[in-house]
């Protein structure tokens, strides 16, 4: 009984968190892929519509204390939201690996230069910019990675417990493309760049503070992690 209030008491403790810090309301779809009892709980969304299971993944996929981990050939979540429900020039994506895997795409749209693609992969990303992705760092494991763009010339990008700005130009969205997790997407069901990381948590939405965002998940991951032996 114990752990489980310890667990509900952490996911709550995130919640308010985020409510307090104003960044809940832009954040549309949200999984905590870590701290349940099952896969189901893992895949159930904390905020929107619940993710399409590729593959699939099965209850070995699944770690409650690490998260969610793919295979890199053919398991993946698709969001439910599209590129294009966030408008070009308000918008965020983030994920918490515990471990990185691969250095293909864990989380993002598939990519070409004509459609405003966000996406991770490895030490470069996109947050829909114009032309090549930048460069994002590599990836550090238990902490998170995140794209924000708020306005048309920049871009704020998390990694390592640093943000930086970088001054890219957006370009529109295409319209029915959605985000891959553990891969890239272009419409659902669709997907690319199979990656096997193992994510504990994922966010899609409208820009934010991902320094604020960071630490909220970093502490609701101790907080887990503090919970289960």
């Amino acid at each position: 009984m114990t752990q489980s209030v310890d667990l509900a008491n952490a996911i709550n403790t995130f919640v308010k968190g985020c409510k307090t810090d104003g960044t809940w309301d832009a954040i549309k779809e949200c999984c905590i892929m870590a701290a349940w009892d099952g896969l189901t709980g893992a895949l159930y969304p904390l905020k929107g519509g619940a993710p399409t299971n590729i593959g699939p993944f099965v209850s070995a996929d699944y770690n409650r204390k690490l998260g969610l981990q793919g295979n890199g050939s053919s398991k993946a979540l698709v969001s439910s939201r599209r590129i294009s429900d966030d408008s070009q020039n308000n918008c965020h994506i983030s994920y918490f690996p515990t471990s990185y895997g691969g250095s293909n795409y864990p989380m993002g749209t598939q990519s070409t230069n004509s459609t405003g693609s966000m996406h991770f992969v490895n030490d470069v990303e996109r947050c829909r910019n114009i032309g090549i992705g930048g460069g994002g760092g590599f990836v550090i494991d238990n902490a998170l990675r995140g794209l924000s763009r708020s306005d048309r010339a920049n871009y704020v990008s998390r990694n390592g417990g640093t943000s930086t700005t970088r001054t890219t130009a957006s370009q529109a969205p295409v319209q029915n493309w959605y985000y891959g997790i553990f891969g890239t997407a272009t419409s659902a069901g669709t997907m690319y760049n199979y990656n096997n990381a193992r994510i504990a948590f994922y966010s899609i939405g409208e820009s934010l503070d991902l320094t604020l965002l960071d630490n909220r998940v970093s502490t609701l991951m101790t907080d887990i992690g503090a919970a289960i032996p």
